[in-house]
């Protein structure tokens, strides 16, 4: 499938006739005809009730509209925007980051980031650590916010703050009143573990956590995200371990309990390019760690 291929049905769809459509393209009807076809062989469906009167649309050939629109306007808009950069009008910033850095100092970050430049774009993008490396390498990032320690000779690496990790348990489990628990008591309960993948990442470093005091939990569910996890720790499914700032999420469903080993800590670290030179990561950074502090 090719992007004229998407062009070519949206037109076809939005126009309800394959004569207006080719107008509007400015090609000849047979060539759009048989693009249509191809399309529709191409992915096994019918796009288009053919008849004597009008087209429309199968079930498939909507949901082909609507999907296809989110995904070519987001490309315009790349488009543009590498246009932009091209002709040096603006620059484009990216953050990576772990889910739980939201709780913290990040956003603020991001926010006085997004109004520091009038021609810099700051982009964000959710990812867990590891991928954050290869995303700065490969510059599809600037800057990253993770909490594991990876060695990379391209990317410099600091420790922000390091933060004490709590246990989330369901507001009517036996742990929720009390003022700490032990690595023992914790290690007994069934675990919620996040993020399940991709390893390594946060849940290596809880399970390293335990295995390190000489304890092997339950892992009874993994979850991809934080916000997953929490909810399944309502649910009773378990407990999970969470870094303290989660408790802004004011769940009032979930009590958070200070764990009690002063091992149980997370770092937040921030990673970039060491080749990168540039003033806004400077700012970037100084910033980081006026908030952090």
């Amino acid at each position: 499938m090719e992007l004229r291929h998407l062009r070519y049905f949206q037109a076809v769809a939005e126009e309800g006739s394959f004569t207006r459509a080719a107008e509007r393209l400015h090609i000849a009807q047979p060539p759009l005809s048989r693009q249509i076809r191809q399309l529709e062989e191409e992915l096994g469906v019918a796009l288009l009730e053919r008849s004597t009167r009008a087209l429309r649309l199968t079930e498939a050939g909507r949901f082909l509209l609507e999907q296809s629109r989110l995904l070519t306007a987001r490309l315009d808009e790349v488009v543009e925007s590498t246009r932009r950069l091209g002709r040096r009008e603006r620059r484009w910033f990216g953050i990576g980051f772990v889910p739980s850095t939201l709780y913290g100092f990040v956003p603020e970050l991001i926010r006085r980031l997004r109004g520091a430049d009038p021609l810099v774009d700051v982009g964000l993008s959710e990812m867990t650590t590891l991928p954050q490396l290869e995303a700065l390498k490969a510059g599809r990032i600037d800057l990253g916010f993770g909490r594991i320690l990876f060695d990379d000779p391209a990317v410099e690496r600091r420790v922000l703050l390091t933060e004490p990790l709590m246990a989330a348990v369901p507001l009517g489990h036996a742990l929720a009143g009390q003022a700490g628990v032990t690595v023992e008591r914790l290690a007994r309960e069934p675990l919620v573990l996040y993020p399940a993948r991709p390893r390594p990442n946060f849940s290596d470093h809880v399970l390293g956590l335990f295995r390190a005091a000489g304890h092997a939990p339950q892992v009874v569910q993994e979850a991809n995200e934080l916000q997953t996890a929490i909810g399944l720790v309502a649910a009773g499914l378990g407990v999970a371990v969470v870094p303290a700032s989660v408790q802004r999420l004011q769940r009032q469903d979930v009590a958070h309990v200070r764990i009690e080993a002063e091992s149980f800590v997370s770092p937040v670290i921030v990673s970039y390019r060491k080749d990168d030179t540039s003033p806004f990561l400077r700012q970037a950074l100084l910033l980081a760690q006026e908030l952090a502090a």
